[in-house]
């Protein structure tokens, strides 16, 4: 399979693929025929800048059409996409570029400054570029399932970020989530905020809706939620992909309504509390639907379309993947994964089963629920605590805006439950909130999980990608 070719170029060419919105207000809307041509130019351009098939050519861009340009040229050829979030600074480029080895790069100019200090030299598109006439690109590449296409870089939640290799049939192997949780429908719009740079991005901004034949929409801007949900019902969107983050702001700032077209919510990253859930579906009348997975692993589960979503819970396994929960520990079969990867980057590839890391419980109806990773369960004079539990507690608190637990060492109970709040307008850190939130912890779980610390910050470490640091935390 080639995507480029099987699934883009092959479409009708007038068949609707991207509407794209840009910061200044401009709107463009791309057909498929557009997309194969300009791709097949950007193709000449990296083959002229001497790339060739296997090299890799890592892109720093917003969510524009020419990022998706440059990615279906390397789809087209055979080049290894290394997709980048223009959060990055120049240490964290450095990092890339040393370890990945681009050949080229594709950039805004915007990213000029951060290029050049993280000593890039080498050649360079810069975007966004005009309407290039028509090249004649080298030839569609036959490539193999086990080719590489694409690498990621994981979001560095525990330790230093660590480069994910993926091949080819990563790419064909979106059908499973697309079908069995994204959902959308032929003809309809497709909405996936996420930015470029992280995995639930290229999957599920472009890949998995063009596999179901729906279109794409991408957004260039920073998120506004008040404009989130005003371009959502003008531009009719069908199925809404966010960050559990951007449910929450807009539940809280916002208040959702029900949008024109709308027919799904998904989110993927962190689990939901119950309040955020039933603001929006008393808004729209949906629930979102929650799934999970692993840059490494693609998308494992999915709470199934048609049925109401169960608060805190990430779903059942998708169709055909085998997960088993060891000591706690979810647990993977990779040749059930059809967008597993093939290895980190500079290391041998994983045999065997594949442990996560997340610590999970599954009720009695299989429904899968995320107590947190493996490294970040609190044992507290002999008790394991998850520290999502208790952050959903908290977070229930009309004070509290956001809130982070981990563990913090007790000389007598080996480790304590600590929590770090951020607060919502018009509350101020005290002594006696600090006291009235422990107690309605303990009012509302077991009273063993209550935070004894309970100190206060204005925001609490976030990677790139929104994902909370608790390694920093700690």
């Amino acid at each position: 399979m080639n995507f480029a070719r099987d699934v883009v170029e092959s479409a009708p060419p007038g068949r609707r693929a991207l509407v794209a919105l840009g910061r200044g207000g401009d709107r463009r809307v791309w057909s498929m025929g557009e997309l194969a041509h300009c791709a097949r130019t950007v193709a000449f351009h990296l083959d002229a800048r001497g790339v060739r098939r296997g090299d890799v050519v890592l892109t720093l861009l917003g969510s524009r059409p020419e990022w998706v340009l440059t990615l279906l040229a390397c789809f087209r050829q055979g080049y290894v996409a290394l997709p980048c979030t223009e959060q990055l600074r120049a240490g964290d480029l450095r990092q890339r570029l040393d370890v990945a080895q681009p050949r080229a790069i594709v950039a805004d100019e915007r990213n000029a400054d951060v290029l050049d200090a993280a000593g890039w030299g080498g050649p360079t598109l810069w975007a966004p570029w005009g309407d290039w006439p028509a090249r004649d690109a080298p030839a569609a590449a036959e490539l193999a399932p086990e080719d590489p296409c694409m690498v990621t870089f994981t979001s560095g939640t525990s330790g230093e970020p660590r480069a994910v290799l993926h091949s080819q049939r990563y790419l064909g192997g979106q059908h499973l989530q697309a079908a069995g949780w994204l959902g959308a429908r032929p003809g309809e719009l497709v909405w996936c905020t996420a930015a470029p740079g992280w995995s639930k991005s290229a999957r599920n901004a472009f890949i998995a809706p063009w596999l179901t034949g729906a279109a794409a929409l991408l957004h260039d801007a920073r998120f506004d939620p008040h404009e989130r949900l005003e371009l959502a019902g003008r531009e009719q969107v069908n199925v809404l992909c966010m960050a559990p983050t951007e449910y929450r702001v807009i539940a809280r700032r916002a208040e959702p309504h029900a949008l024109p077209g709308l027919r799904g919510l998904v989110a993927a990253g962190e689990t939901l509390d119950p309040g955020v859930l039933a603001t929006w579906h008393d808004a729209t009348g949906l629930w979102i639907r929650d799934g999970y997975g692993q840059t490494e692993t693609g998308q494992l589960t999915g709470m199934p379309i048609g049925e109401p979503a169960r608060p805190g819970s990430m779903g059942r396994p998708l169709p055909g993947i085998a997960l088993d929960i060891v000591n706690g520990e979810l647990v993977l079969d990779p040749a059930t994964d059809p967008t597993f990867f093939v290895r980190y980057i500079g290391e041998q590839p994983p045999t065997g089963p594949w442990r996560t890391g997340d610590r999970v419980y599954a009720d009695e109806d299989g429904f899968l629920y995320f107590e947190g990773r493996s490294d970040d369960v609190i044992v507290s004079a002999g008790y394991r605590i998850g520290p999502t539990e208790v952050e959903s507690v908290l977070a229930a608190h009309p004070a509290v805006a956001e809130a982070a637990v981990v563990a913090a060492p007790d000389q007598e109970r080996g480790n304590v439950v600590r929590a770090v709040v951020v607060l919502r307008a018009g509350h101020a850190p005290s002594e006696p909130l600090a006291r009235e939130l422990q107690e309605h912890v303990k009012a509302s779980t077991a009273p063993y999980k209550y935070p004894r610390i309970v100190e206060f910050a204005a925001e609490l470490p976030r990677t790139a990608s929104g994902k909370l640091r608790r390694a920093a935390l700690r």
